[in-house]
């Protein structure tokens, strides 16, 4: 089940991350609407390739998806609480409320790997 949910989140962040690095119109438009910087556009966008990283490291060792899967968590909760902050419809959040239930389990699924970290 992990190994799904790994797949999954490193998919649709990567995705996520470079359009959000790369400047993508549909991107840009939405940090506009959240009333956030572009450059805080550029840097989650950063850290969600980041997190990536660390999702396809832990297809090897456990703690690195654990970790990545905590972070995804952090932004992505911050994400909804951006949504709910400007008002939007509940349908508007629901991807990145999605995306946090899936990290979360994730995290919880690997909790017992945090404390492994690095190796």
């Amino acid at each position: 089940m992990a190994i799904v949910i790994e797949i999954l989140l490193a998919l649709a962040f990567l995705g996520s991350g470079l359009s959000k690095a790369a400047g993508a119109k549909m991107q840009v438009e939405s940090f506009n609407k959240l009333g956030l910087p572009q450059w805080f556009r550029v840097v989650t966008g950063l850290l969600q390739l980041v997190a990536v990283a660390g999702l396809v490291v832990g297809f090897w060792y456990a703690s690195w998806s654990a970790w990545a899967a905590v972070g995804l968590a952090f932004i992505m909760v911050c994400g909804v609480i951006a949504h709910i902050r400007a008002k939007d419809a509940f349908g508007q959040m629901v991807p990145a409320l999605v995306l946090a239930i899936l990290a979360i389990v994730l995290a919880c699924l690997q909790g017992s790997d945090l404390g492994n970290f690095p190796n």
